[in-house]
């Protein structure tokens, strides 16, 4: 008999169908709930329409580029000169993907029962929500409430995206040849990210940095591999300074720097943050607090400050991870209905920027091991002498492993290479359960293999007992 067989199904209503949305629907409706779910544009949310899925399938495209440009280099002759990026191509294909996973997220939805509104959302209590659609107006009341709403890309005042030379990330995909030049705003994540998959696909690229490298916030060993393979493959990397303004000239932009330098281009990609979709959906009139920043506030268990309202995603401000808001979701329907809860531990949160090569990280930073906090042994191996990288023609990237000092106890790792968001899994799983560095050195790994290096680091990190 189910330990849940006997506990009250309560209705819930999921305000935002991103992956915070629809993957938490998809529990609650296994687990017998009655679920609406309003969404104002698709099923997926920006994370599949506007942003994850294009942008991946983007940079998927433009590595598959680089891998054919590196052909010769392995034996493999062709006319690299002869290859020509199809931008429109590009674009419609990715279009389409996103497009399609809206879909057979709709179907999931379907299947399991739930009710789908597309339509504008605004709660008028703590149990009901005013949806405004075509049609006219909903009222749907239910026991509780899940808060999805996502966020917006941040504007500048001084430099208003059209959607035809001036770019933020939503509308990126609306380009009818490669740029000429595309200037890149911002060099966080995002705009690093944008960065790598022009400069594969062939544009020139400048990226407008305001601090002293590429990546300020994370790992710096990492940070300095990105630089160095942007400046061999020709990024202008304009650092420590800022963008004031962003204009439209007859053929192109005019990017005006905090240092007075006018940096001229064909095209201009914003990339410098974004805002939670916090605002005019009755928040503050049910008593829902807001953080400084306007995320909404959450416990370890994605409770909001009212009882029965709950929150996951980027209105959280928890991580900007599509990952951690199917998380937040998740755990918020475990908390409503009953179920086993584990709470979010945010020092578990494996991540990735899929630049080339990709960046991937768990558990503790650079910064955190180098305070007084943390004790920590560190080992640092270069793909240099790993025999697949070797193979492949991989010149750069790194397995970092940090271990405890003292018990050996695996507590984060960096790894840079390609498919890197595919190898942190194994770090993730030595992190999130503890193991000790000798688990990862007697684990057998497959030879040659890019894994080969984390159990080499381990076996480094090995502690005579």
């Amino acid at each position: 008999m189910s330990p849940l067989e006997n506990v009250q199904r309560p209705s819930l209503t999921i305000v935002g169908g991103g992956p915070g949305g629809y993957e938490a629907a998809l529990v609650a409706a296994k687990l017998g709930a009655t679920v609406t779910v309003v969404e104002r544009a698709g099923l997926g949310g920006a994370a599949v329409l506007t942003d994850v899925v294009p942008s991946k399938t983007l940079i998927a495209t433009a590595d598959s580029r680089r891998r054919v440009m590196k052909a010769p280099a392995l034996g493999v002759q062709l006319d690299t000169e002869a290859i020509q990026t199809d931008i429109q191509a590009i674009d419609r294909r990715l279009l389409q993907l996103a497009s399609d996973q809206s879909r057979d997220i709709r179907t999931a939805l379907e299947r399991r029962g739930v009710k789908i509104i597309i339509g504008e959302a605004k709660l008028t209590s703590d149990k009901t929500v005013s949806v405004t659609t075509p049609e006219g107006t909903e009222t749907v009341t239910s026991d509780a409430i899940l808060l999805a709403t996502g966020a917006s890309p941040r504007e500048l005042p001084t430099a208003m995206p059209d959607g035809q030379r001036i770019f933020n990330w939503k509308q990126v995909y609306n380009l009818t040849e490669l740029p000429e030049h595309m200037i890149v705003v911002g060099s966080g994540v995002t705009g690093a990210e944008f960065a790598s998959a022009y400069n594969l696909l062939g544009a020139k690229v400048s990226l407008v940095s305001s601090r002293d490298q590429v990546l300020p916030n994370e790992d710096p060993d990492a940070a300095r591999v990105l630089e160095d393979v942007f400046t061999r493959n020709g990024v202008n990397v304009v650092s420590r300074t800022r963008a004031n303004a962003v204009t439209r000239t007859e053929n192109g932009v005019q990017v005006e720097l905090s240092t007075g330098e006018i940096l001229e281009g064909s095209h201009c990609l914003l990339a410098v943050g974004g805002v939670p979709n916090t605002q005019n959906i009755g928040l503050e009139e049910v008593g829902v607090q807001l953080t400084e920043s306007g995320h909404i506030a959450t416990d370890s268990v994605s409770r909001t400050s009212v009882p029965g309202i709950y929150a996951a995603g980027d209105c959280t401000g928890v991580f900007a991870l599509a990952s951690v808001a199917a998380m937040q979701g998740r755990v918020a329907v475990a908390h409503l209905m009953g179920d086993a809860v584990q709470p979010i531990k945010q020092h578990l949160v494996a991540s990735n920027i899929f630049t080339s090569p990709e960046i991937a990280t768990v558990g503790l930073t650079d910064a955190q091991t180098r305070s007084d906090q943390y004790q920590v042994d560190e080992i640092k191996m270069d793909l240099t002498t790993n025999p697949r990288a070797k193979m492949a023609d991989v010149s750069e990237g790194f397995v970092k492993i940090f271990a405890r000092k003292g018990s050996g106890t695996v507590v984060g790792g960096v790894i840079v290479a390609p498919r890197a968001s595919e190898l942190i899994y194994a770090l993730a799983l030595a992190v999130t359960h503890k193991l000790h560095v000798d688990d990862l050195a007697n684990t057998f790994t497959v030879y040659p293999s890019l894994s080969g290096s984390m159990a080499e680091a381990a076996r480094r990190l090995h502690v005579r007992g």
